[in-house]
């Protein structure tokens, strides 16, 4: 008598998997990825400003970092964090089961790299997970901007939405999907393609995951920084008493304000922090989600039947 065969394929979740199950990785990846690496973000949020107060102006990473802890206390690095973790876990349990039924149905899950399928699938997922995102991003670079008024997610929704009206959360969402989509296309296409570089056998590597996540992550967080430094000036348009930058209203407009403002070095505003955020958090993201994908298909492996 033999057990199922113990080498096996783990990489696309098991066909009876419950939908139930595949959400709950995808959140828990979605959460460990922002959470982790919050602060930093929070200092490319405020480098990406356009007009800074004086007391926001910062010569690099380390000199933010100093600065806001000494003036304003370390707890302002995570100002907004709870916005985050709300909106994370829905939209990358969205996000991911998103892209494991595009990836399978683009016939990514083949032998060999298939980059263009894995390319799809992440821009698919992309286009659902931005979707809900979207109002959550808003609070919480609203709530990361030096002088924040806001005491809280609810606060800071609230009174938003009373100036601003609806329209302040889904200002930004074309240029977040003219940034996220090739954003994720590139680090999907990067990650897989690494992934099977790195680890042809296809078996459970948590090295191979954290590495590959976060070359993957650097190269697409460099290559759409001029997107994101756009998409802060819509989202904390409303905090500028710049009445230009108040009434800015897409991705183009939103270009030409910076390039009038700051020339060519306005679009790497935010640069350092944003690859080092993405680094580490994107290889998070993808080990936790790799292991829960793991787990799931050795629970399913293991209630197989013993075959003869």
């Amino acid at each position: 008598m033999t057990h199922v065969e113990d080498e096996y394929e783990y990489e696309a979740l098991p066909e009876n998997s419950s939908l139930a199950a595949s959400l709950i990785a995808g959140a828990l990846a979605g959460i460990a990825e922002h959470a982790v690496m919050y602060p930093v973000d929070s200092i490319k949020t405020r480098m990406q400003i356009i007009q800074p107060t004086p007391q926001a102006v910062y010569s690099g990473v380390i000199n933010a970092a100093s600065r806001i802890t000494t003036t304003e206390g370390a707890r302002t690095l995570w100002r907004g964090v709870n916005s985050v973790i709300m909106g994370a876990g829905p939209a990358h349990a969205i996000y991911f089961a998103s892209y494991e039924y595009a990836k399978q149905a683009f016939g990514g899950n083949g032998s060999g790299h298939h980059p263009l399928a894995a390319a799809a699938a992440g821009t698919c997922a992309t286009v659902a997970h931005d979707a809900m995102m979207n109002p959550f991003d808003v609070i919480k670079q609203r709530m990361q901007v030096h002088g924040s008024i806001y005491r809280s997610v609810s606060d800071c929704a609230r009174k938003v939405y009373h100036a601003e009206g609806m329209r302040a959360f889904y200002i930004s969402y074309p240029t977040t999907l003219t940034m996220t989509i090739p954003f994720q296309s590139i680090q999907f296409a990067t990650y897989e393609y690494l992934r099977k570089v790195l680890n042809p056998s296809g078996h459970y590597d948590p090295m191979t995951h954290i590495m590959a996540g976060g070359v993957a992550g650097a190269v697409a967080a460099a290559a759409t920084t001029p997107l994101d430094v756009a998409k802060t000036l819509l989202q904390t348009r409303g905090e500028s008493k710049d009445l230009r930058i108040r009434n800015c209203n897409g991705l183009v407009e939103a270009w030409k304000l910076i390039y009038q403002r700051q020339g060519l070095a306005g679009f790497a505003k935010g640069l350092q922090p944003r690859v080092l955020s993405h680094m580490p958090s994107t290889a998070i993201c993808w080990s936790v989600y790799e292991y829960g994908k793991f787990l799931l298909n050795r629970e399913n492996i293991d209630k197989q039947p013993i075959m003869t």
